[in-house]
């Protein structure tokens, strides 16, 4: 039978305010939930279930995973996104996780927003070019980054011998990458005679042209870097400020006990004038401390891992959520936050 608790006697003035985890010695029963229950979602959102005793009044949600997120698939590669439409408090930036096969191309395409991106899995190959008509080929691997400015028309290969996964940062929160400009799209939705006098070659050359978008596709890896560059040399010469960087080659800027931090912004990664990123890596029990971000938001992504996040948001609210490999964050500027290491 089931103790019922005299409020009177055994509980303080103080004990009535009381919450969360500081709840359960008091009075073991408030936290009880024997309703409905979706065990899945609450083992990963423990801080939610049982939030810290700090925690307090409203604190907008800023996680989602991208797991929950609806992945297009094509023959060649899948792409999946998280932005404002799927975590409303992002409203600066929008993320894009893709994954292509061997031979799998992103077909040139540009938006406009800009591009900031860094590979997770794999060998890719990226092109490009500016408005000057100056080119960029480069085969990048896992931790390399690479930027195309708002506008700039790139495509995007994955190499051998498993293709390649990576993630695609806009500064738009409202990005889709449903609605990118593509060269197949254009071009089955303008008139043969058009494209024939635009090129210089006769109507019959363009019989054969997809009727609707490519977006992504199988294809072939038939050339090496070297012979693509060749074969696709500007007489204009190439883009002056390189659009890839090579994370892991760079030596941290921060070495503790607890973790690293390697910083990337327009000082040593010049064509990245729109976004800039940090690389933390926390040891076990490891804390990103207390901070803030004067003058910008900060939107986040677990490479592997878990990890617990706290943002306070004045007025005494505050809030704790759990994260796990794949999963998105997102923290408005000038609200506090600190990072936990609850892994391994």
């Amino acid at each position: 039978m089931r103790k019922k608790i005299n409020l009177d006697k055994k509980l303080r003035n103080s004990d009535l305010k009381k919450r969360g985890k500081s709840v359960v010695k008091i009075s073991p029963n408030s936290v009880s939930d024997p309703g409905p229950k979706n065990a899945l979602e609450s083992a990963l959102a423990r801080s939610s279930e049982l939030p810290p005793s700090t925690d307090h009044g409203q604190v907008d949600n800023f996680w989602f995973p991208f797991a929950r997120a609806h992945k297009r698939i094509e023959v060649g590669g899948w792409s999946r996104q998280v932005t404002q439409r799927d975590l409303p408090v992002s409203t600066t930036i929008a993320g894009v996780n893709m994954r292509l096969i061997e031979g799998g191309i992103r077909e040139m395409h540009w938006h406009m927003a800009s591009e900031w991106a860094i590979v997770l899995y794999g060998n890719v190959r990226v092109t490009s070019m500016d408005p000057q008509g100056r080119s960029f080929i480069n085969d990048l691997n896992p931790g390399d980054l690479w930027f195309f400015p708002s506008g700039y028309p790139h495509s995007i290969q994955g190499l051998g011998p498993d293709g390649c996964e990576f993630l695609l940062i806009f500064d738009d929160g409202n990005f889709s990458e449903d609605e990118t400009f593509l060269i197949s799209d254009w071009m089955a939705h303008t008139p043969t005679e058009i494209l024939a006098k635009n090129f210089g070659f006769p109507k019959e050359a363009f019989k054969n042209i997809p009727e609707s978008e490519l977006y992504i596709f199988a294809g072939e890896v038939t050339k090496s870097l070297k012979e693509d560059k060749n074969s696709i040399k500007s007489p204009l010469g190439n883009v002056p400020q390189s659009f890839s960087y090579n994370l892991y080659d760079q030596k941290p800027n921060v070495l503790t006990k607890g973790g690293e931090a390697r910083i990337v912004d327009s000082s040593n990664f010049p064509i990245s004038t729109a976004i800039a990123a940090a690389f933390v890596k926390l040891n076990p029990g490891g804390l990103r401390e207390m901070h803030w971000h004067p003058n910008a938001d900060e939107w986040l992504y677990f490479i592997k891992g878990s990890g617990r996040v706290t943002v306070f948001a004045s007025q005494g609210n505050t809030r704790t959520m759990d994260f796990n490999a794949g999963d998105v964050g997102y923290i408005p500027k000038s609200m506090g936050h600190y990072i936990e290491n609850t892994g391994d």
